[in-house]
């Protein structure tokens, strides 16, 4: 298995991306050879001091970064030499079979969709979130931010996403699916939680539960809570800020240290035809290995072919 990772991504890069590497590389991993994509000579001392064993690794030459603020498009298009189109080049062209990139966002979701592709029946990719439940583990949240406005079959095609997402990463075997919603009762919501409601609870592949509410989020309530992305960002931003205060405060709670970014490091884009990895701007050296370690899960569990199965029952 060959795992790409962008280099030159993220506000602590290239530094933490070393430290991440080495981190993941002495945790035993095997059968995982890691394509280093960022510039020679940026990388060279950072990676003779870590002093990782070099038959685990390889190194491609960028000479351009994407910058965080700069157009998604357009940078692509100016900067055939970045780390993150290179890194596309290699996916596209079967060179590496995932990648990873804790860079600018906006260019991993434009260079996904127009080289990688979504898989065909999917209407649109979405991205997800591990939610903390207390005292048993992450729940799945989607969409949580690249679909801001939906129609109730989008909403439908996510939760089949996110319960193929539990099931083969999280290892939950018959995932519940809830419709995020401001009441329990079928009929409650606006137009589009109205008119999703009967399509999610008639669909025969999955094992839906009725309406959630915002109290049920960080519960065992649902595996599986979807909603357009506008809300779900507002949630993954609160929760983000959870994390924040507890530290501000002091609070050494093991449930609020599971609000921390840096625990699952990244979210694999779903629907789309190769295994994306898209990782926090702030992530460091932990958040790092947590994304190559759920590269290899994803591409392990072979979930671009269970989510290709899925379109065709």
């Amino acid at each position: 298995m060959r795992i790409g990772l962008d280099m030159m991504g993220g506000d602590f890069a290239p530094l933490e991306a070393v430290k991440g590497v080495k981190v993941f590389l002495e945790s035993g991993a095997t059968d995982v050879h890691l394509v280093l994509i960022g510039d020679e000579v940026a990388l060279a001392p950072l990676l003779a001091e870590a002093q990782l064993d070099q038959s685990k690794y390889s190194v491609v030459h960028s000479s351009q970064v994407i910058g965080m603020d700069e157009h998604p498009t357009k940078a692509l298009k100016e900067k055939p030499q970045s780390s993150i189109s290179i890194g596309f080049y290699l996916l596209q062209n079967g060179k590496i079979d995932a990648f990873i990139s804790a860079g600018n966002s906006g260019a991993m979701m434009v260079g996904t969709v127009y080289t990688i592709k979504v898989i065909e029946g999917i209407q649109r990719p979405t991205i997800s979130t591990l939610v903390p439940r207390d005292g048993s583990g992450y729940g799945v949240l989607l969409d949580v931010g690249i679909n801001a406005d939906c129609k109730p079959e989008n909403l439908v095609q996510f939760a089949v996403l996110g319960a193929l997402y539990s099931k083969h990463i999280l290892n939950n075997a018959n995932p519940t699916v809830g419709l995020l919603n401001i009441g329990e009762e079928e009929g409650k919501g606006n137009l589009l939680a109205q008119a999703t409601y009967p399509l999610l609870k008639e669909h025969p592949q999955l094992n839906f539960i009725g309406n959630v509410e915002g109290r049920d989020i960080f519960t065992n309530k649902a595996d599986v809570i979807v909603c357009e992305g506008f809300t779900g960002n507002v949630v993954l931003k609160m929760a983000e800020s959870i994390h924040d205060m507890a530290v501000r405060r002091n609070i050494d709670d093991e449930y609020m240290h599971m609000f921390d970014h840096e625990t699952f490091g990244g979210t694999p884009v779903l629907g789309v035809n190769k295994p994306v990895i898209i990782g926090h701007g702030i992530a460091k050296s932990v958040a790092f290995k947590n994304m190559i370690t759920l590269a290899q899960k994803v591409h392990e569990s072979k979930l671009v072919d269970k989510i290709r199965e899925s379109l065709v029952k």
